[in-house]
C-alpha cells in the first residue's frame, strides 16, 4: 500500500476528505521544520497541534518557519 493510499483509507475510516497533493507537501514541510529544529518527534505532534488549532496547513508552516 502506497502512503496516498494508506492516506485515504484512513481519511474514509474516520470519515474526513483526505488531503490534497498541496496539503500533503505543506504538512510534509511543517514536520520537516519541526524535526529539523528540534526532535524527530515534534513532527507529527506540530501537525497535530496545527489541526487542534484549526491552523490552514500553510498558516501553521509560515508560523513555524518565522517562529523557529
Amino acid at each position: 500500500m502506497t502512503a496516498r493510499e494508506w492516506i485515504d483509507s484512513f481519511a474514509a475510516a474516520i470519515g474526513a476528505e483526505p488531503p490534497d497533493d498541496a496539503t500533503v507537501t505543506q504538512l510534509l514541510d511543517l514536520a520537516g521544520v519541526a524535526a529539523h529544529a528540534s526532535e524527530r518527534t515534534a513532527a507529527p505532534i506540530a501537525c497535530w497541534l496545527a489541526g487542534r488549532a484549526g491552523l490552514d496547513p500553510a498558516a501553521a508552516l509560515d508560523i513555524a518557519h518565522q517562529s523557529f
